[in-house]
């Protein structure tokens, strides 16, 4: 039997940041071979997390890749147990692997899908490979949660790693993608543009309005031409290329992205834990 010697050990422990006696007993078992003691380790490791799959996953981070030359973008949601395992290195680089991957890869209709693929940033290993090692280190359950990806060029924005947007675009460029992917995170609009915006509640606050006018005595045959007045600030509350632009209030983001030659054309707002919101500009 081949000798386990405390360098061993220590290059293991270094190697997988697992406890010391937990990787003198892979070593044993694995006669002194160090690759073949880390698979013992890593399917310890994953039979262990298979007990824990009951456990909840409410805390994370919202991850994405996006360009407008590559003409690709990807968001994914990434969910674990606790807030500092969401703000954990190792953590927030799987979820940026799996964006990448999604937007890059030949793409995933599921999470299952998407795990079996390479990570971009371990060479020769999967991402479901990376997961589990990590999964190993912190005993947390890792749970992909939602994936979104669009094959045209796209912008993206991550506010605090609870709030993600993904732009598809045409024309413009990543800067200035990205400028209305914050806006649209920041503002969180209902609808791209008017014609997209929920028929009841343009009507809702039609009636309100009217109904306003009335009451402040207004002449029936001028109420009309106030509410469309009216009815531009509802407008600029809740449609995006109607918004003035968080960053420059004296334009509106349509008037922006016309500028810079770019089309809205849809977009993905996702809020952690919440289900996705989605508008199309036309």
């Amino acid at each position: 039997m081949a000798e386990i010697t405390a360098a061993m050990v220590k290059a293991l422990r270094d190697s997988t940041q697992l406890p010391m006696m937990e990787c003198k007993r892979a070593l044993a078992e694995a006669g002194g071979d160090m690759e073949a003691a880390k698979q013992k380790l890593r399917e310890a490791g994953k039979k262990f997390m298979g007990k824990r799959q009951d456990r909840t996953t409410d805390q994370g981070r919202i991850g994405v890749y996006a360009s407008t030359s590559e003409g690709v973008g990807a968001m994914v949601e990434l969910k674990c147990e606790s807030a500092p395992v969401a703000t954990n290195e190792e953590f927030i680089q799987l979820t940026n692997d799996l964006a990448q991957q999604l937007a890059t890869g030949p793409g995933a209709e599921t999470a299952d899908a998407l795990w079996t693929q390479p990570s971009p940033s371990r060479q020769g290993m999967t991402l479901e490979e990376q997961r589990d090692e990590l999964q190993n280190k912190i005993r947390e359950v890792f749970r992909l949660t939602r994936l979104q990806r669009t094959n045209t060029p796209c912008g993206a924005f991550v506010h605090m790693a609870k709030i993600g947007v993904l732009l598809a675009v045409e024309g413009g460029n990543d800067e200035l993608a990205k400028d209305v992917a914050l806006h649209i995170a920041a503002m969180n609009p209902k609808s791209a543009n008017k014609k997209d915006l929920d028929s009841s509640l343009v009507e809702a606050e039609r009636e309100i309005q009217m109904e306003r006018a009335r009451q402040e005595g207004k002449p029936e045959n001028i109420i009309e031409k106030m509410i469309e007045g009216r009815m531009r600030n509802f407008y600029a509350e809740h449609v995006l290329t109607e918004q003035p632009f968080v960053r420059d209030e004296k334009q509106t983001v349509g008037e922006l992205a016309k500028a810079g030659g770019m089309k809205l054309v849809k977009f993905h707002r996702w809020e952690l834990g919440e289900a996705t919101g989605e508008a199309a500009c036309r």
